[in-house]
Protein backbone atom coordinates (compact mmCIF):
# COMPACT_ATOMS: atom_id res chain seq x y z
CA UNK A 1 0.00 0.00 0.00
CA UNK A 2 0.98 3.39 -0.82
CA UNK A 3 0.27 6.93 -0.50
CA UNK A 4 -0.57 9.36 -2.81
CA UNK A 5 2.73 10.56 -5.33
CA UNK A 6 3.97 12.33 -8.10
CA UNK A 7 2.74 11.23 -11.67
CA UNK A 8 5.64 10.64 -13.94
CA UNK A 9 6.02 12.49 -16.66
CA UNK A 10 4.58 11.15 -20.23
CA UNK A 11 7.58 10.07 -22.02
CA UNK A 12 8.75 8.73 -25.19
CA UNK A 13 7.24 5.56 -26.98
CA UNK A 14 8.18 2.92 -25.18
CA UNK A 15 10.53 4.68 -22.73
CA UNK A 16 9.77 4.06 -18.89
CA UNK A 17 8.77 6.97 -16.54
CA UNK A 18 9.02 6.27 -12.77
CA UNK A 19 6.53 6.99 -10.79
CA UNK A 20 6.93 6.79 -6.92
CA UNK A 21 3.53 6.44 -5.38
CA UNK A 22 5.29 4.83 -2.14
CA UNK A 23 6.42 5.73 0.49
CA UNK A 24 8.42 2.10 0.83
CA UNK A 25 10.95 1.81 -1.97
CA UNK A 26 10.16 -2.09 -1.82
CA UNK A 27 6.74 -0.87 -3.92
CA UNK A 28 8.06 1.44 -6.48
CA UNK A 29 6.11 1.64 -9.61
CA UNK A 30 7.12 2.41 -12.74
CA UNK A 31 5.06 3.04 -16.30
CA UNK A 32 5.80 1.52 -19.76
CA UNK A 33 4.07 3.95 -21.97
CA UNK A 34 2.74 2.39 -25.38
CA UNK A 35 1.33 3.86 -28.67
CA UNK A 36 -1.96 3.25 -27.35
CA UNK A 37 -1.52 6.26 -25.11
CA UNK A 38 -1.18 8.11 -27.96
CA UNK A 39 -3.48 10.04 -28.91
CA UNK A 40 -4.27 8.24 -31.62
CA UNK A 41 -5.28 4.25 -30.28
CA UNK A 42 -7.40 2.05 -31.80
CA UNK A 43 -11.41 3.04 -30.75
CA UNK A 44 -12.12 -0.89 -30.43
CA UNK A 45 -10.80 -4.20 -28.71
CA UNK A 46 -11.98 -7.33 -28.36
CA UNK A 47 -12.20 -7.41 -24.45
CA UNK A 48 -11.35 -4.40 -22.04
CA UNK A 49 -10.35 -4.80 -18.68
CA UNK A 50 -11.12 -2.07 -16.40
CA UNK A 51 -8.59 -1.98 -13.67
CA UNK A 52 -4.81 -2.12 -13.23
CA UNK A 53 -4.57 -4.41 -9.92
CA UNK A 54 -4.18 -7.78 -9.75
CA UNK A 55 -7.69 -9.04 -10.77
CA UNK A 56 -7.31 -6.78 -13.83
CA UNK A 57 -3.85 -8.06 -14.94
CA UNK A 58 -5.09 -11.84 -13.77
CA UNK A 59 -8.24 -11.94 -15.71
CA UNK A 60 -6.24 -9.89 -18.98
CA UNK A 61 -3.71 -13.22 -18.31
CA UNK A 62 -6.48 -15.56 -18.16
CA UNK A 63 -7.98 -13.77 -21.46
CA UNK A 64 -4.87 -14.62 -23.03
CA UNK A 65 -4.39 -18.44 -22.50
CA UNK A 66 -7.62 -18.98 -22.95
CA UNK A 67 -7.60 -17.32 -26.62
CA UNK A 68 -4.22 -15.52 -27.78
CA UNK A 69 -5.96 -14.06 -30.76
CA UNK A 70 -8.00 -11.43 -28.37
CA UNK A 71 -7.12 -7.66 -28.45
CA UNK A 72 -7.39 -7.25 -25.11
CA UNK A 73 -7.08 -3.62 -23.66
CA UNK A 74 -6.10 -3.60 -19.73
CA UNK A 75 -7.37 -0.37 -18.91
CA UNK A 76 -6.04 1.97 -15.86
CA UNK A 77 -7.07 5.28 -14.30
CA UNK A 78 -3.41 6.02 -13.11
CA UNK A 79 -0.85 3.30 -13.26
CA UNK A 80 -0.55 -0.53 -12.85
CA UNK A 81 -0.90 -1.62 -9.31
CA UNK A 82 -1.18 2.01 -8.30
CA UNK A 83 -4.19 1.03 -5.43
CA UNK A 84 -4.36 -2.05 -2.76
CA UNK A 85 -2.65 -4.39 -5.33
CA UNK A 86 0.38 -2.77 -5.04
CA UNK A 87 0.21 -1.66 -1.45
CA UNK A 88 -0.43 -4.48 0.06
CA UNK A 89 2.03 -6.66 2.32
CA UNK A 90 1.98 -9.57 -0.19
CA UNK A 91 0.88 -12.57 1.56
CA UNK A 92 -0.04 -15.85 -0.54
CA UNK A 93 -2.36 -17.37 2.05
CA UNK A 94 -4.78 -19.98 1.58
CA UNK A 95 -8.65 -19.93 2.23
CA UNK A 96 -11.17 -17.45 2.81
CA UNK A 97 -10.36 -14.25 4.94
CA UNK A 98 -11.14 -16.16 8.48
CA UNK A 99 -9.87 -18.81 10.15
CA UNK A 100 -11.30 -21.65 8.49
CA UNK A 101 -13.33 -23.16 11.37
CA UNK A 102 -15.25 -19.98 10.88
CA UNK A 103 -15.94 -20.26 7.42
CA UNK A 104 -17.15 -23.80 8.60
CA UNK A 105 -19.75 -22.17 10.18
CA UNK A 106 -20.56 -19.10 8.20
CA UNK A 107 -20.54 -20.44 4.56
CA UNK A 108 -21.35 -24.42 5.44
CA UNK A 109 -18.59 -27.12 5.48
CA UNK A 110 -18.82 -27.71 1.23
CA UNK A 111 -18.25 -24.39 0.61
CA UNK A 112 -15.69 -23.45 2.81
CA UNK A 113 -13.74 -26.56 1.47
CA UNK A 114 -14.65 -25.40 -2.35
CA UNK A 115 -13.02 -21.94 -1.02
CA UNK A 116 -10.09 -23.43 0.46
CA UNK A 117 -9.31 -25.52 -2.71
CA UNK A 118 -10.23 -22.43 -5.28
CA UNK A 119 -7.17 -21.11 -3.08
CA UNK A 120 -4.97 -23.85 -3.37
CA UNK A 121 -5.74 -23.21 -7.25
CA UNK A 122 -4.73 -20.31 -7.07
CA UNK A 123 -1.17 -20.73 -4.90
CA UNK A 124 -0.39 -23.40 -7.39
CA UNK A 125 -1.09 -21.30 -10.49
CA UNK A 126 1.20 -17.92 -9.34
CA UNK A 127 4.16 -20.49 -8.33
CA UNK A 128 3.56 -21.36 -12.62
CA UNK A 129 4.09 -18.12 -13.21
CA UNK A 130 7.48 -18.34 -12.40
CA UNK A 131 8.32 -17.02 -8.69
CA UNK A 132 11.60 -15.26 -9.32
CA UNK A 133 10.08 -12.32 -11.24
CA UNK A 134 8.00 -11.43 -8.20
CA UNK A 135 9.95 -12.61 -5.36
CA UNK A 136 8.03 -15.40 -4.27
CA UNK A 137 9.06 -17.23 -1.14
CA UNK A 138 7.00 -20.11 -0.18
CA UNK A 139 7.13 -20.24 3.35
CA UNK A 140 3.81 -20.85 4.38
CA UNK A 141 2.26 -18.63 7.00
CA UNK A 142 1.57 -18.69 10.56
CA UNK A 143 -2.25 -17.50 11.70
CA UNK A 144 -1.83 -15.95 15.00
CA UNK A 145 -3.96 -16.05 18.07
CA UNK A 146 -4.45 -12.88 19.85
CA UNK A 147 -7.05 -14.63 22.74
CA UNK A 148 -7.97 -18.09 24.45
CA UNK A 149 -11.14 -17.93 22.02
CA UNK A 150 -9.07 -17.24 19.01
CA UNK A 151 -7.09 -20.01 20.14
CA UNK A 152 -9.95 -22.71 20.30
CA UNK A 153 -11.06 -21.84 17.10
CA UNK A 154 -7.36 -22.41 15.46
CA UNK A 155 -7.25 -25.73 16.88
CA UNK A 156 -10.43 -27.00 15.23
CA UNK A 157 -9.50 -25.22 12.05
CA UNK A 158 -6.44 -27.82 11.86
CA UNK A 159 -8.74 -30.44 12.98
CA UNK A 160 -11.09 -29.83 10.08
CA UNK A 161 -8.62 -29.17 8.03
CA UNK A 162 -6.90 -32.45 8.65
CA UNK A 163 -10.13 -34.36 7.76
CA UNK A 164 -10.28 -31.95 4.14
CA UNK A 165 -6.62 -33.20 3.41
CA UNK A 166 -4.54 -30.30 4.03
CA UNK A 167 -1.66 -29.90 5.39
CA UNK A 168 -1.91 -27.85 8.42
CA UNK A 169 -1.00 -28.33 12.04
CA UNK A 170 -1.77 -26.58 15.42
CA UNK A 171 0.92 -24.90 17.25
CA UNK A 172 0.26 -24.17 21.13
CA UNK A 173 1.24 -20.98 22.66
CA UNK A 174 4.50 -21.64 23.66
CA UNK A 175 5.74 -23.36 20.62
CA UNK A 176 3.80 -20.99 18.40
CA UNK A 177 5.75 -17.84 20.03
CA UNK A 178 8.73 -19.68 19.88
CA UNK A 179 8.32 -19.57 16.17
CA UNK A 180 7.66 -16.24 15.75
CA UNK A 181 10.27 -15.21 18.50
CA UNK A 182 7.27 -13.41 19.89
CA UNK A 183 5.07 -13.17 22.89
CA UNK A 184 2.17 -12.89 24.29
CA UNK A 185 0.30 -15.09 21.28
CA UNK A 186 -1.83 -18.33 22.34
CA UNK A 187 -1.52 -20.26 19.67
CA UNK A 188 -1.17 -20.67 16.13
CA UNK A 189 -2.16 -22.39 12.98
CA UNK A 190 0.57 -23.29 10.72
CA UNK A 191 -0.04 -23.85 6.53
CA UNK A 192 2.14 -25.63 4.92
CA UNK A 193 1.36 -23.99 1.87
CA UNK A 194 1.74 -20.21 0.76
CA UNK A 195 4.28 -17.71 1.77
CA UNK A 196 5.06 -14.26 0.17
CA UNK A 197 5.55 -12.20 -3.07
CA UNK A 198 5.98 -8.68 -3.95
CA UNK A 199 2.88 -7.48 -5.21
CA UNK A 200 3.12 -4.55 -7.64
CA UNK A 201 5.89 -6.69 -9.46
CA UNK A 202 3.28 -9.89 -9.68
CA UNK A 203 0.88 -7.13 -11.37
CA UNK A 204 3.07 -5.92 -13.72
CA UNK A 205 4.73 -9.77 -14.94
CA UNK A 206 0.80 -10.82 -15.14
CA UNK A 207 0.30 -7.92 -17.56
CA UNK A 208 3.50 -8.60 -19.22
CA UNK A 209 2.73 -12.02 -20.23
CA UNK A 210 -0.79 -11.30 -21.01
CA UNK A 211 0.41 -9.20 -24.07
CA UNK A 212 -2.47 -6.61 -23.31
CA UNK A 213 -2.48 -3.04 -24.51
CA UNK A 214 -2.11 -1.66 -21.44
CA UNK A 215 -3.85 2.15 -21.24
CA UNK A 216 -2.55 3.33 -18.10
CA UNK A 217 -3.54 6.88 -16.69
CA UNK A 218 -6.99 6.36 -19.38
CA UNK A 219 -9.80 6.72 -16.65
CA UNK A 220 -12.93 5.86 -17.44
CA UNK A 221 -16.00 7.78 -16.76
CA UNK A 222 -19.13 5.97 -17.79
CA UNK A 223 -20.28 2.93 -19.78
CA UNK A 224 -22.83 2.32 -21.69
CA UNK A 225 -24.35 -0.01 -24.11
CA UNK A 226 -23.13 0.20 -27.70
CA UNK A 227 -23.59 -1.45 -31.08
CA UNK A 228 -20.12 -2.90 -29.90
CA UNK A 229 -21.64 -4.36 -26.81
CA UNK A 230 -20.15 -1.91 -24.67
CA UNK A 231 -19.12 2.23 -24.61
CA UNK A 232 -16.03 2.83 -22.35
CA UNK A 233 -15.97 6.71 -21.98
CA UNK A 234 -12.88 8.28 -20.78
CA UNK A 235 -11.18 11.65 -20.48
CA UNK A 236 -8.38 10.42 -23.38
CA UNK A 237 -11.89 9.70 -25.47
CA UNK A 238 -13.62 6.39 -25.90
CA UNK A 239 -13.08 2.60 -26.62
CA UNK A 240 -15.80 0.13 -27.12
CA UNK A 241 -15.90 -3.77 -27.26
CA UNK A 242 -18.26 -6.74 -27.17
CA UNK A 243 -17.33 -7.50 -23.70
CA UNK A 244 -15.88 -5.40 -20.74
CA UNK A 245 -14.50 -6.99 -17.30
CA UNK A 246 -14.55 -4.34 -14.20
CA UNK A 247 -12.36 -5.19 -11.34
CA UNK A 248 -12.55 -1.90 -9.82
CA UNK A 249 -13.08 -3.24 -6.28
CA UNK A 250 -13.92 -0.99 -3.36
CA UNK A 251 -13.81 1.89 -6.56
CA UNK A 252 -16.75 -0.02 -8.17
CA UNK A 253 -19.88 2.36 -6.70
CA UNK A 254 -17.60 5.46 -8.35
CA UNK A 255 -18.44 4.22 -11.89
CA UNK A 256 -21.21 2.15 -11.59
CA UNK A 257 -23.38 3.62 -7.99
CA UNK A 258 -26.17 0.95 -8.51
CA UNK A 259 -23.09 -1.38 -7.03
CA UNK A 260 -22.44 0.06 -4.12
CA UNK A 261 -24.59 -2.53 -2.28
CA UNK A 262 -21.77 -4.96 -3.01
CA UNK A 263 -18.70 -3.56 -1.89
CA UNK A 264 -17.25 -0.92 0.66
CA UNK A 265 -14.07 0.83 0.72
CA UNK A 266 -12.03 0.46 3.73
CA UNK A 267 -8.84 1.78 4.61
CA UNK A 268 -6.02 0.25 5.45
CA UNK A 269 -2.51 1.39 7.28
CA UNK A 270 1.01 -0.25 7.19
CA UNK A 271 4.59 0.72 8.64
CA UNK A 272 8.06 -0.49 7.53
CA UNK A 273 10.35 -0.16 10.25
CA UNK A 274 14.47 0.03 9.55
CA UNK A 275 16.10 -3.55 8.93
CA UNK A 276 16.57 -5.37 12.27
CA UNK A 277 17.84 -9.27 12.65
CA UNK A 278 16.45 -12.05 10.67
CA UNK A 279 13.22 -13.15 13.12
CA UNK A 280 10.54 -14.37 11.24
CA UNK A 281 10.79 -16.76 8.29
CA UNK A 282 7.09 -16.41 7.29
CA UNK A 283 4.31 -14.21 7.18
CA UNK A 284 1.92 -13.88 10.24
CA UNK A 285 -1.87 -12.85 10.40
CA UNK A 286 -2.96 -12.57 14.10
CA UNK A 287 -6.35 -11.16 15.53
CA UNK A 288 -8.40 -12.26 13.47
CA UNK A 289 -6.63 -11.23 10.44
CA UNK A 290 -6.79 -7.16 12.41
CA UNK A 291 -2.85 -7.67 12.41
CA UNK A 292 -0.27 -9.12 10.17
CA UNK A 293 3.32 -8.74 9.86
CA UNK A 294 5.98 -9.55 7.55
CA UNK A 295 10.05 -9.92 7.78
CA UNK A 296 11.78 -8.77 4.37
CA UNK A 297 14.47 -10.25 2.98
CA UNK A 298 16.96 -6.94 3.38
CA UNK A 299 15.47 -7.19 7.51
CA UNK A 300 13.05 -4.58 7.64
CA UNK A 301 10.02 -5.15 8.93
CA UNK A 302 5.88 -4.32 7.43
CA UNK A 303 3.19 -4.31 9.78
CA UNK A 304 -0.01 -3.44 8.84
CA UNK A 305 -3.98 -3.61 10.60
CA UNK A 306 -5.57 -2.18 13.32
CA UNK A 307 -8.54 -0.68 11.74
CA UNK A 308 -10.90 -3.10 14.04
CA UNK A 309 -9.97 -0.23 16.61
CA UNK A 310 -10.45 2.69 14.73
CA UNK A 311 -13.77 0.88 13.01
CA UNK A 312 -15.84 4.27 11.61
CA UNK A 313 -12.49 6.24 10.93
CA UNK A 314 -11.20 3.53 8.70
CA UNK A 315 -14.45 3.71 6.55
CA UNK A 316 -14.09 5.39 3.13
CA UNK A 317 -12.03 6.59 0.71
CA UNK A 318 -9.80 8.87 2.23
CA UNK A 319 -5.88 8.03 1.43
CA UNK A 320 -3.71 9.08 4.34
CA UNK A 321 -2.46 7.69 7.13
CA UNK A 322 -3.41 8.43 10.85
CA UNK A 323 -1.79 9.38 14.25
CA UNK A 324 -3.30 7.06 16.82
CA UNK A 325 -4.01 3.91 14.20
CA UNK A 326 -0.04 4.07 13.47
CA UNK A 327 0.73 4.43 17.28
CA UNK A 328 -1.23 0.81 18.03
CA UNK A 329 0.66 -0.66 14.93
CA UNK A 330 3.83 0.34 16.83
CA UNK A 331 2.70 -1.08 20.34
CA UNK A 332 1.62 -4.50 18.56
CA UNK A 333 5.07 -4.64 17.70
CA UNK A 334 6.04 -3.77 21.18
CA UNK A 335 3.83 -6.24 22.85
CA UNK A 336 4.33 -9.03 20.69
CA UNK A 337 7.81 -9.05 19.01
CA UNK A 338 9.82 -6.99 21.89
CA UNK A 339 13.38 -9.26 20.71
CA UNK A 340 13.08 -6.89 17.70
CA UNK A 341 13.65 -3.60 19.73
CA UNK A 342 12.43 -0.42 18.99
CA UNK A 343 13.81 0.42 15.31
CA UNK A 344 12.75 3.36 13.49
CA UNK A 345 9.65 3.55 11.41
CA UNK A 346 11.18 4.36 7.69
CA UNK A 347 7.91 4.53 6.19
CA UNK A 348 4.12 4.53 6.64
CA UNK A 349 1.31 4.32 4.15
CA UNK A 350 -2.36 3.41 3.38
CA UNK A 351 -4.39 2.01 0.95
CA UNK A 352 -8.32 1.77 -0.17
CA UNK A 353 -9.23 -2.48 0.09
CA UNK A 354 -13.11 -3.51 -0.82
CA UNK A 355 -15.34 -5.09 1.35
CA UNK A 356 -18.49 -7.64 0.86
CA UNK A 357 -21.35 -7.99 2.72
CA UNK A 358 -20.30 -11.68 3.64
CA UNK A 359 -16.57 -11.58 3.69
CA UNK A 360 -16.72 -12.92 -0.19
CA UNK A 361 -16.37 -11.69 -3.42
CA UNK A 362 -19.25 -10.62 -6.32
CA UNK A 363 -19.22 -11.40 -9.50
CA UNK A 364 -22.09 -10.42 -11.67
CA UNK A 365 -23.36 -8.30 -14.83
CA UNK A 366 -23.36 -4.98 -14.51
CA UNK A 367 -27.32 -3.12 -14.66
CA UNK A 368 -28.39 -2.15 -17.40
CA UNK A 369 -24.83 -3.35 -19.68
CA UNK A 370 -25.41 -6.90 -19.82
CA UNK A 371 -21.94 -7.09 -21.72
CA UNK A 372 -19.70 -5.58 -19.05
CA UNK A 373 -18.83 -8.00 -15.70
CA UNK A 374 -17.92 -7.20 -12.51
CA UNK A 375 -15.98 -8.26 -9.70
CA UNK A 376 -15.59 -6.65 -6.58
CA UNK A 377 -14.96 -7.25 -2.62
CA UNK A 378 -12.22 -8.95 -2.18
CA UNK A 379 -12.54 -8.21 1.70
CA UNK A 380 -8.26 -7.92 2.04
CA UNK A 381 -7.85 -10.96 0.63
CA UNK A 382 -7.34 -10.66 -2.90
CA UNK A 383 -4.11 -12.31 -3.21
CA UNK A 384 -5.17 -15.18 -2.15
CA UNK A 385 -7.62 -15.13 -5.18
CA UNK A 386 -5.71 -13.61 -7.65
CA UNK A 387 -4.76 -15.63 -10.65
CA UNK A 388 -7.45 -18.61 -10.08
CA UNK A 389 -10.17 -15.72 -9.90
CA UNK A 390 -8.67 -13.91 -12.96
CA UNK A 391 -9.14 -17.11 -14.94
CA UNK A 392 -13.13 -17.34 -13.50
CA UNK A 393 -13.26 -13.62 -14.68
CA UNK A 394 -11.95 -14.69 -18.43
CA UNK A 395 -13.96 -17.75 -18.70
CA UNK A 396 -17.41 -15.51 -17.90
CA UNK A 397 -16.59 -12.86 -20.07
CA UNK A 398 -16.12 -15.17 -23.20
CA UNK A 399 -19.21 -16.99 -22.26
CA UNK A 400 -17.45 -20.57 -21.11
CA UNK A 401 -18.23 -22.12 -17.40
CA UNK A 402 -16.45 -22.17 -14.29
CA UNK A 403 -16.98 -24.75 -11.77
CA UNK A 404 -16.36 -22.36 -8.91
CA UNK A 405 -18.64 -19.18 -10.36
CA UNK A 406 -21.36 -20.47 -7.76
CA UNK A 407 -19.42 -19.62 -5.13
CA UNK A 408 -18.80 -15.84 -5.93
CA UNK A 409 -22.42 -15.06 -7.89
CA UNK A 410 -24.46 -11.79 -7.36
CA UNK A 411 -27.61 -13.98 -7.13
CA UNK A 412 -26.85 -14.86 -3.35
CA UNK A 413 -27.75 -12.09 -2.05
CA UNK A 414 -30.90 -11.85 -4.27
CA UNK A 415 -31.87 -15.18 -2.90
Amino acid sequence: MAGKGRKGERGKEGVEASVSLSPFPLFTHSRTYSPWQRPLFPDTCDVAVVGGGVMGAATAYGLRQLDPSLRVALVEAEALAFGASGRNAGFLLLGPHTDYASAVAAYGRERARRLWRFTEENAALVRDLGGDAFDLTPSGSLIAAGDAAEAERLRTSAELLAEDGVEARYLEAAEANAAMHAEGFHGALAVAQGGTLHPAKLVRHLAALSGAMVLEGWRVTALEPSDEGVRLVGEAGTLEAPRVVLCLNAFLPRLVPELAAYVRPVRAQMLATAPVAPFLDRPVYSHEGFFYVRQLRDGRVLAGGARHLHEAAEVGYDDATTGALQADLEAYLRRHFPAVGAPAVERRWSGTMGFSPDGLPVVGAVPGVPAALFACGFTGHGMAFSTRFGLLLARLALGHEDEAADLFAVGRFES
